[in-house]
């Protein structure tokens, strides 16, 4: 029975990484959170909001005050590029990392598993899964940032319903906000408690609420965001508006676990159809041993393996596009 080599075992577990992170990333319909379209779309309105008032982007001043309290060597290495993109979302995320300690740790695991692998195994497959490990930092804060917006918009509705009650009860706008980061926790009460503390230190109503969408870029908050600065210029009753407001958040949310009850039947079919040919392999080689190295050993087989490989990522794109529906 002949064995099949270590570097085809590493690749059949790279396919299946590949397969699973494409598929998870793809087919996962969130009920709370935007996707990247979204979020581009509403940097670019804040680009345009921003320019039309003339005033400095708030984030861009917090940042050059941030690199001033750093070592010189520190500033250097944060003004690298991306690193402003980077240190915005583990800001987002609710991390207090510093941007280059980020990229050092991507840098140092990279390096300790290609130099590791590089003594099992060859070279081209160190640096395929050195590069692997240099993305997982990115990837965990990634994945906490949209927990958290997720947390965020959970409780926004409730929030709402506590301004409603602290303007019946005859609380300002400003005070309103704190009492929402005083009785609330997690990722509303410190958003809530930022944007009453750059009221409170100086800072318009206007920019205050721009830096809080800026902060959590979704839809739900812009619909907040502009019914404040809309109010804020033509008046009206601001506790009615926002009791709307949260009617229509949570109905939102009904309809997004609505399409994502509709849609499981076909996310669940595109789990089985990108598993069966992983399962296969793995019954064929338990029950039949010797005929698996035959396929991997030959050079057409080889060619034969990655033509169905592409094939099923074009697959998987192709089921992204038919099932994820943005709301």
């Amino acid at each position: 029975m002949s064995e099949i080599p270590s570097e085809y075992i590493l690749a059949f577990l790279g396919m299946v990484f590949a397969a699973v992170f494409l598929l998870s990333q793809g087919l996962v319909v969130p009920v709370f959170g935007e996707a990247g379209k979204v979020r581009k779309r509403i940097r670019s309105r804040l680009d345009m909001l921003e320019q039309a008032s003339g005033l400095p982007n708030m984030q861009t001043v917090l940042r050059q005050k941030y690199l001033k309290r750093l070592s010189p060597l520190e500033a250097a290495l944060e003004q690298w590029p991306f690193m402003e993109s980077l240190a915005q979302t583990i800001e987002q995320a609710g991390h207090e990392y510093r941007a280059y300690r980020v990229l050092l740790l991507g840098v140092a695991l990279a390096v300790g598993a290609a130099l590791l692998l590089w003594m099992l195994t060859q070279l081209w497959w160190a640096a395929l899964i050195g590069l692997l490990a240099f993305f997982l930092p990115l990837l965990k804060i990634s994945g906490d940032r949209a927990k958290r917006f997720a947390a965020f918009e959970e409780g926004l509705p409730d929030a709402l319903d506590a301004m409603c009650r602290a303007l019946r009860a005859g609380h300002p706008f400003n005070e309103t906000l704190r009492l929402v980061a005083e009785e609330h926790k997690g990722a509303v009460a410190q958003e809530f408690g930022q944007t009453f503390a750059d009221i409170n230190y100086g800072n318009d109503v206007r920019r205050a609420m721009l830096g809080l969408l800026e902060r959590v870029p979704s839809m739900t908050v812009m619909m907040l965001v502009t019914t404040i600065l809309i109010h804020r210029e033509t008046g009206g009753n601001l506790t009615e508006v926002l009791e709307r407001l949260s009617r229509l958040i949570r109905g939102r949310f009904r309809f997004q676990r609505k399409v994502k009850t509709l849609s499981a039947e076909g996310r669940m079919s595109a789990w089985i159809l990108v598993a069966i040919p992983f399962v296969l392999s793995i019954l064929i080689l338990v029950t039949s041993p010797e005929y698996l190295p035959m396929l991997i050993n030959d050079p057409f087989g080889q060619k034969l393996i990655m033509a169905a490989f592409v094939a099923m990522l074009l697959g998987i794109f192709w089921i992204r596009k038919i099932i994820r529906i943005q709301v």
